[in-house]
């Protein structure tokens, strides 16, 4: 149950790591409400980021559209089990509603981060990358 897009095995990301970009729309009002809750990001969240073997974690914020970019690498080789424990973990799921709550889904029928199906954030296809 692969919730987002990911970079194919090619050379340059050949073994473990797997690269994933997403986007979603970020409502206008909640700016500063978002900049600020991720200015201090849970650490039970973070704890659980970093057991679900993803790494370098980014999102940016196009203020022209209002659509949050995020990308991150994914290290470990059960991406479908670690995004279950993720989605279990209480604290995430206290997060994403809180999160959730300031946003705006782009993936038709989406209801939720902590449904799972169909993904809250829409993948997107990376067509350039260079290490």
């Amino acid at each position: 149950m692969s919730q987002l897009w990911s970079s194919p095995k090619s050379p340059a990301t050949a073994g473990p790591v797997r690269r994933f970009g997403q986007i979603i729309k970020l409502k206008p009002e909640h700016v500063a409400k978002y900049k600020e809750i991720h200015a201090a990001v849970w650490p039970g969240v973070l704890e659980q980021i970093k057991a679900s073997n993803i790494r370098d974690y980014s999102i940016f914020h196009d203020p022209d559209s209002g659509i949050l970019f995020a990308n991150f690498k994914y290290i470990g080789t059960d991406y479908d089990a670690d995004m279950k424990r993720m989605r279990e973990n209480p604290k995430v799921r206290e997060w994403w509603k809180l999160t959730d709550s300031l946003q705006e889904s782009l993936v038709p029928g989406a209801k939720s981060s902590s449904d799972g199906e169909p993904a809250w954030w829409k993948g997107v296809e990376e067509v350039f990358y260079t290490p």
